[in-house]
């Protein structure tokens, strides 16, 4: 257990910015008896002091400006090409995960599996071993984050056809709705839904998304959360919502438990639809995980397996039955872990992730809803077999994901994603 900061009475006397975070840090913060001391004036950046007091079980909280902030997570943009790779073929190649749908990427026709081999006339083997060696920068590959900056790039195919075009960077919208379809399998009408994020804009992206199973009649809901990471739980509770709220209404959704400072915060919150509108009422929904799934992704499993069967297909998520509320501090929103999550069965121990029933590994080898996706094709199988496929032969080789831009979340998310360590660009 670590020593908690030396003169707390001070640090909350204190006007400036660290001495200001270590007071509430000590005041709210989850495992405040475990922090480590440090000297708030000895730190020249808010987040270098919030770090150094963090307990050492705490990977998860995190400080971003008010403009980060606001940008990623309320107006929900960044600036790039528009696009999330990992590294593939023994780090000559990028795949591409996923696409923005307004991004200039998606524009020129990049799409989910294809793969980068060359980016400004130089291929990707070259600009990674350079990176890897420290001589060169993400802004050495993928030019400074200024509107306007375009770079050639060239890439491959599943069917192997090759094609360029220029990329050109600007502010992008981070659609959370992925992908959404409805397939007839085993006589039965299957919607599949890729969700990536819980914030703000999710609200109306899965409304429209639950419009569009409505109208198809699902009879079975696919639910891909494999690179959701988190953000808003009321997000979680409106999608949960979605899925099932007739089954769901009058249940506890999620308890909140608190430090013993704060016990009097603890509070019980039920299913409610939040924005959405149109209620499913699924007796069972199949969600596929990967370790990049993670905290407001494993609340919708944890919070509806009570009420609802979930069955689990992939990999064991990240691990994460906390949450933050956000503090705003100065010129800066802190994310410090406030509270642990339970379920209605008082259940919020998955420290170590949630275990999929069918577990299978994960691989890029097609556009959304491509039948032979191995966790996709696993759950389509569970439909129309009843079970998990036998030895799960689908595995196929895990791919080794790229460190080079770490992607952090809001409200309940995590800040230094070993689950989520691919390149967003």
């Amino acid at each position: 257990m670590g020593t908690p900061p030396t003169g707390n009475s001070s640090l909350c006397n204190g006007t400036d910015t660290n001495s200001k975070i270590g007071c509430e840090m000590f005041r709210n913060y989850l495992w405040y008896n475990e922090m480590r001391s440090a000297v708030p004036s000895s730190f020249s950046s808010a987040s270098s002091y919030l770090n150094a007091i963090l307990a050492p079980r705490d990977s998860f909280s995190f400080i971003l400006t008010e403009q980060e902030y606001q940008s990623r997570f309320i107006d929900a943009v960044f600036f790039g090409y528009g696009f999330a790779t990992q590294r593939v073929d023994n780090n000559t190649a990028l795949q591409i995960l996923y696409v923005y749908d307004g991004s200039s990427a998606a524009q020129q026709g990049l799409r989910r599996a294809d793969k980068i081999t060359e980016i400004e006339g130089v291929s990707v083997a070259e600009w990674l071993a350079g990176l890897d060696s420290g001589r060169l920068t993400n802004d050495d590959i993928y030019g400074p984050n200024q509107a306007g900056v375009i770079r050639n790039f060239v890439w491959r195919k599943p069917d192997n056809t090759t094609r360029r075009a220029d990329l050109q960077k600007g502010s992008v919208t981070t659609n959370t709705v992925m992908h959404r379809s409805v397939a007839e399998i085993a006589g039965k009408n299957v919607g599949y839904l890729v969700f990536n994020q819980f914030i703000d804009l999710s609200e109306r992206e899965l409304e429209q998304a639950f419009q569009f199973f409505a109208a198809q009649q699902i009879d079975e809901l696919v639910l891909d959360l494999r690179y959701n990471g988190g953000g808003l739980i009321r997000v979680a509770n409106q999608l949960s919502s979605h899925i099932a709220f007739n089954r769901l209404r009058d249940k506890v959704f999620v308890k909140y438990r608190y430090n013993d400072k704060n016990s009097s915060r603890n509070s019980t919150v039920f299913f409610a639809p939040g924005q959405g509108q149109t209620l499913l009422n699924l007796p069972r929904v199949f969600v596929l995980t990967t370790p990049g799934s993670c905290s407001s992704s494993e609340l919708v499993i944890n919070a509806m397996s009570p009420f609802v069967e979930v069955v689990q297909i992939g990999q064991t998520t990240c691990g994460k039955p906390i949450g933050q509320i956000p503090t705003l501090i100065d010129n800066f929103r802190l994310f410090a872990i406030n509270f642990q999550t339970v379920n209605a069965l008082d259940f919020g121990d998955y420290f170590n992730g949630l275990q999929p029933q069918c577990p299978v590994t994960p691989a890029v080898v097609g556009d959304w809803g491509v039948s032979n996706d191995p966790l996709y094709a696993t759950a389509i199988n569970y439909i129309s077999n009843g079970r998990c496929a036998s030895g799960q032969g689908l595995a196929l080789e895990e791919q080794t994901l790229s460190s080079d831009r770490q992607v952090t979340e809001f409200a309940d998310a995590r800040n230094k994603p070993s689950w989520r360590i691919y390149n967003e660009q």
